[in-house]
């Protein structure tokens, strides 16, 4: 027998240290920023470096460069400009294998109508681009493994899958925790090859317009660029005839968060430019390790081995809470495991003791200033006395899993090791042995399924300005784990498609306007003002909407509570409209003007929410809406939960899409119909090949 076959023999447990560091210690490549601009303005005595592109791609994560490379293929003069390169939730954020959800190619094949409905299924999202994302998350995929994203496949070549949640097929895959880093080394790599324009330390804090033939479009992006030394603030200006946001999801938004630390995102950057947004009700909030250690999704194997779950008190007693909320130690440990592929909170699986009501234990825990734990080197303790656990007394889709991947080991370190090892070499990079200590972790905030309102193309509302990945609001209200990593690699690519089209209507490139002067000249009062002004310092606004987002719209709020909250976001931004931000030194404006952003995204949110709830909207995504009058109301097993009652959701709220504008000096409100209906127009092959040929000439 070879060696190799000796190896595919043994599985798991023979996978050599040098592999397992290969997908948890990701060399990423290194970057050479372009040569500073020679191209200046003055404005006011000040001097401001001038970049020129067709398309400007703002973030540098796994959407962003995507779309990178999709233009500098075909053409198109591109440049990046990125906060942080690597810094982002691509390059830092994972699971324990996190998913990249995608059409399944194996020897059953894959129906895209019904993969579009597993996407949509949640409502607030059209059908048209559910099937986009299906029919095109294989050429994804395809184009990720030709650039070297090493996905496992089986002796015949099938891509390997898995389950995960709102999947009804098995459509999941994954190169590990690090799979959304190890896709930005390939798109990197790629796009090095291809010399693609990079500016690093450089974030957007303006959109400019100007008018042309009556319509406003973008027509550039006033950024601080860190490294540019010819005005006190780092300013620049980059002239481009598209802009791609593609900067992520408002991390910072939440204080309870799995987000990488400094991830604001764009969504403030386009409401002040009159992009509109959509759906940004709706966040998904699972368990995850506290953003003040190692921010990390406890999803899949993490519990799915069953560890012990116990919380400790401030006097240092441990208490096995959970016994509380389960009838029998099988029901407990069942529905632990069903987290993995439940990862995220969701209101009906409170319900009949499923595994949502987890989540609702581990948040009441956190209210009662309680620290809880995962213990690998423990078995769950028993909810019953004499009622212990059993790998012979689980349910049987619990137990048949288990048997499949040959994970009956007595303990959850052995079993997690044998269908996980990463999951562990992750945690010993990050200073966590879970092979010798237990593991906290908390009810966090993950991912914004709402963003930025775009076609079926990524185009906003705003001609020449496109969103993908995170920032753009192309999910509904609940979507299959891994499908965000999908949905950014296909608007990637169509986004490259749509302005390589649209390359006839070449835009004038002049720079020396008056509207482009007159809006760097409004920045840099800003600026001073921030530098020089007596508002609060952007992390005493940072405290304030953190809390007050947490506390007020996370998993569990009421019509009170989110009322309450939003007549504080706004005196929050009527204070900064009045007083502006206090900024330490001129390299502490960005953060200022981060930070202003934030207030209008904070505000926005709730908003939104509050016109959800007033309306009568009901619980749904990742957020329960409890009230008196509801219901529906989980169930304990001595726990009063009576408080928790919550309202249902409501049928007509999944048929429409509700739309975030800024007009004049607050936020409105609208909302868009949905056609959720499957219908798939078929052209023939010779009718279609024309239009093709037309659009791609």
């Amino acid at each position: 027998m070879s060696a190799t076959t000796t190896h595919f023999k043994e599985g798991i447990d023979a996978i050599p240290q040098a592999i397992l560091d290969r997908l948890t210690r990701v060399d990423m490549p290194a970057v050479r920023g372009i040569d500073a601009s020679e191209q200046t303005l003055d404005i006011t005595g000040v001097t401001v470096p001038v970049y020129t592109c067709e398309s400007l791609v703002l973030g540098s994560g796994a959407a962003g460069m995507r779309a990178t490379v999709e233009l500098k293929r075909r053409g198109v003069d591109v440049l990046v400009a990125s906060t942080g390169l690597f810094a982002g939730t691509s390059a830092c954020s994972g699971s324990d294998k996190q998913t990249l959800y995608t059409a399944s190619t194996d020897y059953k094949g894959d129906n895209f109508v019904k993969y579009a409905q597993s996407l949509c299924g949640g409502g607030a999202m059209d059908f048209s681009t559910a099937y986009v994302e299906a029919v095109g998350s294989i050429d994804a995929m395809g184009g990720l493994q030709y650039m070297g994203l090493p996905l496992p496949h089986d002796n015949q070549g099938a891509i390997l899958r898995y389950q995960t949640d709102h999947d009804e097929a098995g459509r999941a895959t994954s190169c590990g925790p690090r799979t959304s880093k190890l896709m930005v080394k390939v798109l990197f790599e790629e796009a090095l090859t291809l010399g693609v324009r990079i500016l690093p330390s450089c974030s957007g804090i303006q959109i400019v317009k100007e008018t042309i033939d009556g319509e406003e479009r973008v027509c550039g992006v006033i950024a601080l660029h860190r490294e540019e030394k010819r005005n006190a603030y780092g300013l620049v200006f980059i002239r481009c005839e598209n802009l791609i946001i593609a900067t992520g999801g408002p991390g910072e938004l939440y204080r309870d968060s799995v987000y990488p630390h400094h991830c604001h995102g764009g969504l403030g950057l386009a409401l002040e430019a009159g992009v509109k947004l959509c759906n940004i009700t709706e966040s998904q909030f699972g368990i995850g390790t506290p953003r003040t250690t190692f921010p990390w999704n406890l999803s899949g194997t993490y519990v799915q081995v069953m560890p012990r779950i116990y919380s400790v008190d401030a006097d240092g007693n441990e208490i096995h809470f959970l016994k509380r909320f389960y009838r029998t130690t099988r029901e407990m440990v069942s529905n632990t495991f069903r987290k993995g592929y439940q990862w995220p909170f969701h209101s009906t699986r409170m319900l009949d003791y499923g595994s949502s009501l987890l989540d609702l234990a581990v948040f009441l825990e956190q209210q009662a200033g309680r620290k809880v734990y995962l213990d690998f080197l423990n078995n769950p303790e028993p909810v019953n006395e004499g009622d212990v656990f059993s790998l012979d007394n689980l349910d049987p889709d619990v137990r048949g899993y288990l048997e499949k991947n040959e994970a009956l080991q007595d303990l959850p370190i052995d079993r997690l090791r044998r269908m996980n090892p990463l999951a562990i070499e992750l945690y010993r990079m990050h200073g966590s042995d879970l092979a010798t200590e237990p593991l906290e972790f908390a009810m966090n905030n993950q991912h914004m399924n709402g963003g930025i309102l775009i076609d079926d193309w990524g185009r906003t509302n705003l001609p020449g300005c496109y969103a993908i990945g995170e920032a753009a609001g192309s999910h509904g209200v609940t979507r299959p784990g891994g499908a965000a990593l999908n949905s950014g690699q296909v608007f990637g690519k169509r986004v490259a498609l749509a302005i390589k089209r649209s390359c006839n209507d070449k835009v004038d490139t002049v720079v020396d306007t008056a509207v482009v002067s007159a809006a760097i000249e409004g920045a840099l009062k800003d600026a001073d003002q921030f530098l020089n002004g007596n508002g609060r310092k952007p992390k005493e606004i940072k405290r304030e909407i953190q809390a007050r987002m947490s506390d007020n719209a996370g998993i569990i709020c009421t019509a009170d509570e989110v009322r309450a909250g939003l007549e504080s976001a706004t005196a929050l931004r009527h204070e900064v409209e009045a007083n502006g931000l206090q900024a330490s030194s001129a390299s502490m404006v960005g953060q200022a003007f981060r930070w202003r952003h934030m207030v209008w995204v904070s505000e926005a949110v709730l908003t939104a929410l509050d016109h959800y709830i007033s309306a009568g909207g009901g619980s749904r995504g990742a957020r329960a809406i409890c009230s008196e009058a509801g219901t529906r109301c989980p169930d304990a097993k001595v726990e009063d939960l009576s408080r928790f009652n919550f309202i249902e959701e409501q049928a007509k709220d999944r048929e429409e899409k509700l739309v975030v504008s800024r007009v004049g000096g607050g936020v409105e409100i609208s909302s868009l119909p949905v056609d959720l209906t499957p219908e798939v127009q078929r052209e023939f092959f010779e009718k279609g090949w024309g239009s093709y040929l037309i659009k791609e000439g």
